[in-house]
């Protein structure tokens, strides 16, 4: 593992590798245990999307492990002014020990890992997820135990939160559901993959999906940069919505997930939010542990 530029590159058991170390990490914040496994280690973090989670958590993630987190937004860097993407890397990784990036094409994160030679971590992009989802993993073991027999549905816009967690659930055996509009699948390529590979059914039938479910999980249906499709999306996604009625038909002890930030009336209701707010704040919590295990496994020599 020299990156994490997305889930399909790492294995069953890189994964549960990662989702055991995190688990060790908190352990150790929430007993008072200092970890400085990255003392003096220097991580720059590319913004070209603005964050909540993703900011603070690898800025105190960093600090916490001894390291120090450097903030660089687009507009003061030179590759928001046109250098390439390959020059960039280069240029930074004689200064740095690590890049995490937040930012639109997955392109732009894979030529920094090709060009570059210090690890890489996707942040975020367009078509993936990683660091959230692996937060979600550990969530998800954290409240059911284990991954086996487990049944995840997701319901919403077939986005990059759709695509990352499709590939986490087939690679630690889960069965898969994507309740999703007509027009807004989850990438092909990864759907494919994932009919060869593991249980996915895709469905427009929300009730369908939930029916059984262990795990539901569900996104904002515009994303950051999809700002213009708003009125369009809205109509678009009436009824994929998680609510007290639909809800009723899955498990009685079932789990909600949301990434946030979360829009309360459109794609999960107040009530079923804060009825499940526990898990859905673990969840945001465990981006920083998840992601100090990833910055660990990459950064540590």
């Amino acid at each position: 593992m020299k990156h994490l530029l997305k889930l399909q590159d790492l294995t069953r058991e890189e994964i549960l590798s990662i989702l055991n170390l995190a688990d060790q990490l908190k352990y150790e914040r929430n007993h008072g245990i200092i970890n400085d496994s990255l003392k003096g280690k220097k991580l720059g973090m590319i913004f070209q999307k603005s964050s909540t989670r993703t900011r603070v958590s690898f800025e105190t993630g960093i600090y916490e492990l001894g390291g120090y987190g450097m903030f660089l937004s687009s507009h003061d860097l030179q590759i928001g002014r046109g250098e390439p993407v390959e020059d960039t890397a280069r240029v930074l990784s004689r200064y740095l020990d690590g890049i995490m990036i937040r930012t639109f094409a997955q392109k732009e994160v894979e030529d920094l890992a090709k060009y570059g030679s210090i690890p890489v971590i996707n942040g975020l992009t367009d078509y993936a997820h990683p660091c959230q989802v692996l937060a979600d993993l550990m969530t998800i073991r954290e409240y059911k135990g284990s991954f086996k027999d487990l049944k995840l549905t997701y319901v919403g816009d077939g986005n990059n939160m759709a695509n990352s967690l499709i590939v986490g659930a087939v690679k630690l055996d889960m069965e898969i559901n994507i309740a999703c509009p007509e027009g807004y699948e989850p990438d092909a390529q990864i759907v494919k993959w994932a009919h060869e590979n593991g249980n996915l059914t895709i469905t427009r039938s929300v009730e369908d999906a939930i029916r059984a479910a262990d795990v539901l999980y569900t996104d904002v249906w515009a994303s950051m940069g999809m700002e213009n499709e708003k009125v369009k999306r809205e109509h678009d996604f009436v009824g994929y919505q998680i609510n007290s009625s639909n809800i009723k038909n899955a498990k009685s002890d079932v789990m909600v997930m949301h990434c946030l930030p979360a829009h309360r009336g459109e794609e999960i209701t107040a009530e079923v939010f804060e009825a499940h707010a526990n898990e859905i704040f673990d969840e945001a919590e465990n981006r920083l542990h998840a992601q100090k295990a990833v910055m660990v496994k990459l950064m540590k020599k």
